[in-house]
């Protein structure tokens, strides 16, 4: 059981790291082509925003990583559970408010996750 949360942890990890690249460094290419939908000039006037978000996918990621290196298991879980949290509620709102496919890639991984750090 351990082994498959590390496992969803670490996808999710890298999902957000891939949102951090997408939003942050490829707004205005390989995004056009993520977010089908959107004018051109869209994703150029709404650059910095994305890179905003981006950033704080990253902060996402970074807690996740940060949970492999703590050494007392009761804190590596509490610290993952925060941060797979945040991850669920961000998926969730984002869900209600832009596009409901953003529970299933964002919000579901780490509903996963969390139900299986509990089950340990």
């Amino acid at each position: 059981m351990e082994l498959a949360a590390n496992i969803l942890i670490g996808f999710v990890a890298i999902l957000h790291l891939y949102f951090l690249w997408l939003e942050m460094f490829a707004w205005t290419t390989r995004a056009k082509k993520v977010f089908r939908g959107f004018s051109d000039d869209f994703f150029e006037k709404s650059k910095t925003l994305a890179a905003n978000q981006g950033l704080y996918n990253g902060f996402l990621s970074a807690g996740l990583i940060w949970s492999f290196f703590i050494l007392d298991p009761n804190w590596q879980q509490n610290i993952a559970l925060f941060f797979l949290g945040c991850v669920t509620v961000a998926g969730i709102f984002g869900a209600a408010t832009a596009n409901k496919r953003i529970f299933f890639v964002q919000a579901l991984p780490a509903i996963f996750a969390i139900t299986l750090l509990l089950l340990e």
